[in-house]
């Protein structure tokens, strides 16, 4: 089997503040075959200083003006061209200095490189510390099917064949990643579970705008892929599952 390169994207927008920690993550990592891009929408935070300061590991960057998140991502995607894409916000950090390592390892008995990877998330709060693995768990198995639960797989601990990425769907403003993820899957003919912890994710709080946002627009998706019946009687199900869950939590 071919060495794999990872192409690794950051996306980022007045991140000085939590940037460093991500660009360290990448640029330790004991897996030589790393392509790292950094797409910066303009910052004026000294961002593109901190950005300057690493530029030898970095395979491209670029600060400009774009049209939100997602259209930032298009554009490292565009960019790649690796193997594989991961996306890393800034103030995310891969697992440990071995993590890509650690994947390849697990790919050796693999007749063909899969074109899905993914694995658990760990939740670090603003100054790195361990808040405990993700709520939501990635499944033993996964298909496309999976994510009718939800975002089973973190978006930092989903990596994908650059051959089967699609854009993502600008349309959606918080979400477009849930959507992409699912396009992916859809794609996928080979989906390898490594059971290990692939990421670090920065806790940062959703305002109850965002969130609420964001939970439109994940219907909206569901319906698409899973049809409206589906979708209204698993919001259901989420509904008295939460609604229990309070309870037994107010009794405790």
């Amino acid at each position: 089997m071919s060495t794999p390169v990872f192409s690794i994207i950051t996306v980022t927008y007045n991140a000085a503040q939590w940037l460093e920690r991500t660009l360290l993550s990448v640029l330790r990592q004991s897996y030589p075959h790393v392509e790292y891009l950094i797409i910066d929408g303009g910052s004026t935070d000294g961002t593109v200083e901190l950005i300057e300061q690493y530029q030898s590991g970095i395979a491209y960057w670029i600060s400009e003006p774009d049209r939100g998140l997602y259209d930032a991502m298009n554009k490292g995607l565009r960019r790649a061209t690796g193997d594989y894409v991961l996306f890393l916000n800034a103030g995310d950090c891969l697992h440990t200095a071995n993590t890509l390592q650690e994947i390849t390892a697990s790919l050796k008995k693999s007749v063909s490189l899969p074109d899905v990877i993914y694995g658990d998330t760990q939740i670090v709060d603003a100054e790195g510390n361990s808040l405990g693995l993700r709520r939501l768990r990635p499944p033993r198995r996964l298909t496309w099917k999976s994510f009718r639960m939800g975002m089973l797989v973190c978006h930092q601990s989903f990596i994908a064949r650059r051959e089967i990425a699609p854009s993502y769907d600008t349309t959606y403003k918080l979400v477009a990643d849930y959507d992409w993820c699912i396009q992916c899957l859809k794609k996928a003919k080979g989906i390898k579970n490594t059971r290990m912890i692939l990421s670090d994710f920065l806790e940062e709080g959703l305002s109850t705008v965002q969130r609420k946002a964001s939970l439109k627009e994940r219907y909206a998706i569901m319906t698409k892929y899973y049809g409206p019946v589906s979708t209204l009687l698993l919001h259901g199900w989420f509904a008295i599952r939460f609604y229990a869950a309070k309870g037994l939590k107010g009794r405790v």
